[in-house]
């Protein structure tokens, strides 16, 4: 028998119980703001339940107060959270440090900042394993091992011997979960565990979460902000908004059938599929991409050896049209954002041409590049690290005007500044400096600074992916206005199929490097033709409203249609070249000429 295999716990008390429990921030005067106001929660052995709740709400601070993680300016101020009935609020520090690691567990959202990247994983499992349990060095690699091996790593030995930055994001939470539920926890706190990855990732992360949590009965706190991933895997549900517990219920009682007004407005910010727009004009072709080839250095093996390339973008062909939003869709490394950078010229291409206007990029030089690179500006993913903290708003925004000609500083801060208004910065915010606003603020700050220069194409990398549902409404609305009023394009790269839904009017689907098939919205979403963009589309469990008002969890069953004759689809294992083959309308799939 698995040594780590045990049967589930059995107790009558719940394994957490949080009573009348508030929390405050002290402010400069010493006063205490509320932040979490009188709560009360259970979770019994083997039971997920979800908090749930916009930025702010307080869900991490109940995750962090369980194990007396909170910041040194927050306080419990009363109330109680009882781990199989002992109150860990009266554990002193020496008490704690037994308990965390080895009765609870947290899991948090970004897995790289958790791992030491100095040590390998192999190390860091042991220490931790080895910190609370007796066990001999040889015992505790092969109780690592068992753990890797469950988790679905295909090579133990390796990843055991390997460091943290070799492995993808999805590999990494996997290596997260397998530290953590290597001491058997009584309780599994998972502080929006999957938020950065793609769906295939988050699928099989989430899997393994719930079979672990059924398989040794220990209980699951899971902190997130998307519904969809919730209804699928928690049996319960607590809403927190401002602090104050909202509504709580299974489950199907609040997702399914909300009654609470704010529960309804969480659910109504759902991404949900735009009616097309009559009045938009899609253009002639602005970017045609012919035969991309992106390449970057490896590892080399021996010193004197040198480092193979891997091939990030493999002979993609693409044009971007006008005035469209194109949606690139696929998992993590499948060459999403390098096909992005390329275009901006944040990374250069191996081979393969990049027409603008039917002008080749590369021969663009001098002043001639710097007009190119005004023309094509990007949106990051995280607002925060891309803003300089030493400036103000209208600075940063105004940065993007530096290289438009016939304009002075003080007409720069002008332009900042009615474009800062025009994406919902107000007027007492325009002094402010990044740390002092939101997460969807910083984002729109971003948007501006993107379009004050009136570019002809945005590349929007993965920019609502870290935001509460409210907000990325928001975000998403506002991509969707100013592209109206100022008629840019978007080359919108995402790995949430619910966002890319709703905002393009054409996907390209990519896989290792390559495109796999590419079409319009409707083709994509209601006639998809290759295995792996049907894998995507059944991996995304999503809530959608029914029509009798409620919502119900849609999980697509799809199968993959015969490939075109004379055809298979492309797969990694093809041999022959990739041939993309018109199968409708402004659809095309990669497929392999048989035989």
């Amino acid at each position: 028998m698995n040594s780590l295999s045990i049967a589930p716990l059995q107790q009558s008390a719940p394994v957490l119980a949080i009573e009348q429990l508030c929390i405050g921030v002290r402010r400069a005067d010493r006063s205490l703001r509320r932040v979490v106001d009188t709560v009360d929660l259970h979770i019994d052995a083997g039971e997920i339940v979800a908090l749930v709740g916009e930025s702010g709400s307080g869900k991490t601070m109940i995750g962090r107060a369980v194990l007396q993680l909170l910041p040194s300016a927050v306080h419990v101020e009363s109330g109680s959270i009882r781990l199989c009935g002992r109150d860990l609020l009266q554990c002193g520090p020496a008490a704690m440090q037994a308990v965390r690691g080895s009765e609870v567990g947290m899991v948090f959202q970004e897995p790289l900042v958790s791992l030491n990247p100095a040590l390998r994983i192999g190390v860091q499992m042991m220490e931790s394993l080895r910190q609370h349990r007796t066990m001999s060095e040889e015992a505790a690699r092969a109780a690592c091992l068992a753990m890797l091996a469950r988790v679905r790593i295909v090579r133990p030995e390796a990843c055991f011997d390997a460091y943290p930055h070799e492995f993808s994001g999805g590999m990494r939470q996997r290596i997260m979960l397998a530290s953590v539920m290597l001491a058997r926890p009584k309780l599994l706190i998972a502080d929006e565990p999957t938020t950065a990855l793609d769906a295939l990732s988050q699928k099989e992360v989430m899997d393994i979460m719930a079979e672990l949590a059924f398989e040794f009965g220990t209980a699951v706190l899971l902190v997130s902000h998307d519904l969809g991933l919730v209804s699928h895997y928690a049996q319960r549900v607590v809403v927190m908004r401002l602090g104050q517990l909202i509504e709580t219920g299974t489950t199907r009682d609040i997702l399914l059938a909300p009654t609470h007004a704010y529960t309804r407005a969480l659910l109504d910010a759902l991404p949900s599929r735009r009616d097309v727009d009559p009045d938009k004009r899609i253009g002639d072709k602005l970017i045609e991409v012919r035969r991309l080839c992106v390449s970057f250095a490896g590892k080399a093996e021996r010193f004197w050896r040198k480092a193979a390339r891997t091939m990030a973008v493999n002979c993609v062909d693409l044009d971007i049209r006008k005035g469209e939003t194109l949606a690139v869709v696929g998992e993590s490394g499948s060459g999403k954002t390098t096909i992005g950078r390329t275009l901006t010229r944040l990374a250069r291409e191996a081979g393969g041409t990049i027409r603008f206007n039917g002008e080749d990029v590369a021969a663009f030089e001098g002043r001639r590049l710097q007009e190119y690179r005004r023309q094509i500006q990007m949106v990051f993913q995280d607002p925060f690290s891309s803003l300089d903290p030493r400036m103000n708003l209208t600075q940063i925004v105004a940065e993007g005007l530096r290289n438009v000609p016939d304009l002075n500083r003080q007409q720069r801060l002008e332009r900042a500044r009615l474009m800062l208004r025009e994406v919902g910065i107000t007027e007492e915010q325009l002094e402010r400096f990044p740390h002092e606003l939101s997460g969807g603020q910083r984002q729109r700050v971003c948007i501006a600074r993107a379009i004050v220069g009136e570019p002809q194409l945005v590349v929007a990398d993965e920019p609502v992916s870290a935001l509460d549902l409210t907000i990325q409404k928001q975000v998403l609305d506002l991509l969707v206005g100013l592209q109206a009023k100022f008629g840019f394009t978007y080359l919108f790269i995402s790995h949430d199929l619910g966002v890319v839904e709703q905002i393009a009017d054409r996907v390209a689907v990519m896989y290792r490097g390559r495109i796999i098939e590419i079409g319009s919205r409707q083709a994509i979403y209601g006639d998809a033709r290759h295995p792996y963009t049907l894998t995507l589309l059944r991996s995304t469990p999503r809530l959608k409203r029914s029509r009798d008002g409620g919502y119900h969890l849609s999980t697509p069953e799809l199968a993959a249609p015969p490939a075109p004759e004379g055809f298979d689809y492309f797969n990694e294992h093809a041999t022959g070249d990739l041939v993309m083959v018109t199968v409708g309308d402004d659809h095309a799939v990669a497929c392999v000429a048989r035989g």
